[in-house]
This record gives structure tokens, sequence and C-alpha cells, in this order.
């Protein structure tokens, strides 16, 4: 049994006490994948964004709003788990500076300056040492060239390549991409089957080999 570290659903980045930033992750990939941990027999622990799903009982979850307390949590748990999914979309930009208090209208066009997020999935991958790290890559071009870029940017034995129709669908159209560039799968279907078919090359290419 392998205890899996698992990221999931969006983070928020406030611009002000109640405007933020995020994205349409849903946190349902991640779900159906902590379901096919628990299935295969492997201890999960999810370090979450804001989501509407819920999460299987077994799974330990922990939540978490912006990219630095992500990062933060996971981080933390990493340390006692065998490989990380990273299937999170984190917010990637932040503002520069946040405001204190609820931005009025002016009539004038609102400027936002705004910075870099931490790499979650990078900063883990290049600490992991001999635990192994799955990627996903939400491309929109070129897709398969830069999946393969982030695979080995983030230090990742796997990435699982797939597109902006993913979010917030149930279903799910993916390639599973190795280190040396080669598609070890391609899959269609429900998030469900699909995540059950990740987990199946997982555990024979990672967990059991």
């Amino acid at each position: 049994m392998a205890r899996i570290l698992l990221t999931s659903g969006p983070t928020r980045q406030y611009i002000d006490p109640v405007r933020y930033l995020t994205n349409a992750s849903s946190g349902r990939m991640g779900c159906c994948l902590a379901e096919a941990t628990i299935a295969a027999g492997h201890e999960v622990i999810i370090v979450s964004g804001p989501v509407q799903v819920s999460y299987p009982e077994k799974a330990k979850v922990i939540w978490v709003n912006t990219t630095d307390e992500m990062l933060d949590a996971a981080r933390q748990q990493f340390k006692q788990c065998d490989g990380l999914i990273g299937v999170a979309a984190p917010c990637d930009y932040r503002p520069e500076f946040v405001q204190d208090q609820k931005i009025a209208k002016t009539g004038e066009p609102l400027v936002l300056q705004l910075i870099e997020t931490p790499d979650v999935v990078a900063t883990l991958g290049a600490e992991k040492g001999s635990r192994w790290v799955v990627g996903f890559a939400l491309e929109t071009e070129d897709r398969r060239f830069r999946a393969l870029v982030k695979l080995e940017k983030k230090s990742c034995d796997l990435m699982v390549l797939n597109g902006p129709e993913a979010m917030n669908s149930e279903e799910n159209q993916v390639e599973v991409l190795a280190k040396d560039g080669s598609v070890v799968a391609s899959l269609e279907g429900s998030k469900t089957e699909v995540a059950n078919r990740i987990m199946q090359i997982v555990g024979q290419r990672l967990i059991d080999a």
C-alpha cells in the first residue's frame, strides 16, 4: 500500500476582502482520482482548494484557499508520502498588492499588477528524492510539446495532458506522457473511467515497479 498525496481543485488569490482571482476547476478529477486511489488499496491525503465536490470519507482532506497555502500544506504532507498526483489547478498569479477594504467603483479602469505564485508541483518535484510525481498539464496550443516541457521542468515521472474542455466537466480526454516523450496511453470517457485507468498506470509504472 502506498500513501499518496493528491492536490485538487482551484485556489483563490484575493484582490480585496470580497473579490478574488480563480479558475473553473471543479475538483471532480481530483475526487475521482481519490476514489480510484482508495479502490486500489492505497491511502490518500488530499490538499484541496475550495470545491463543491464531496471527497471520499476514507481520504484525509486538508482545505486551503491560496496557492501559497496549498504549497505549504502539500510540502508538509509530502514528507510522509510515497508519491504525489498534482491534479489541482492553482491560480498562477496573485495581485502584487491586496486592498484592505473593498475596492469602490470610480467609473475608471482598474489596473491590477499581477505577480506569479509559486509552482506547487515543480517545488515538490525538486524535493522528491526517491518519491515519484505525476503532474497534470492543461494546454490550449502545442499541447504535447508544452506538457513534455513541464514534465521535465517539474521533475515529474508522468504527465497527464488535457485541455480546457476538461474544466467543470463530467468527461475528460487525456494523454499520459512518459519522461522519454512517449505516449503511455490515450484515455477518453467519464472522469471516473479516466481516473481508474490513470491509477492503473501509476500502479504499474511507479508503485509496483
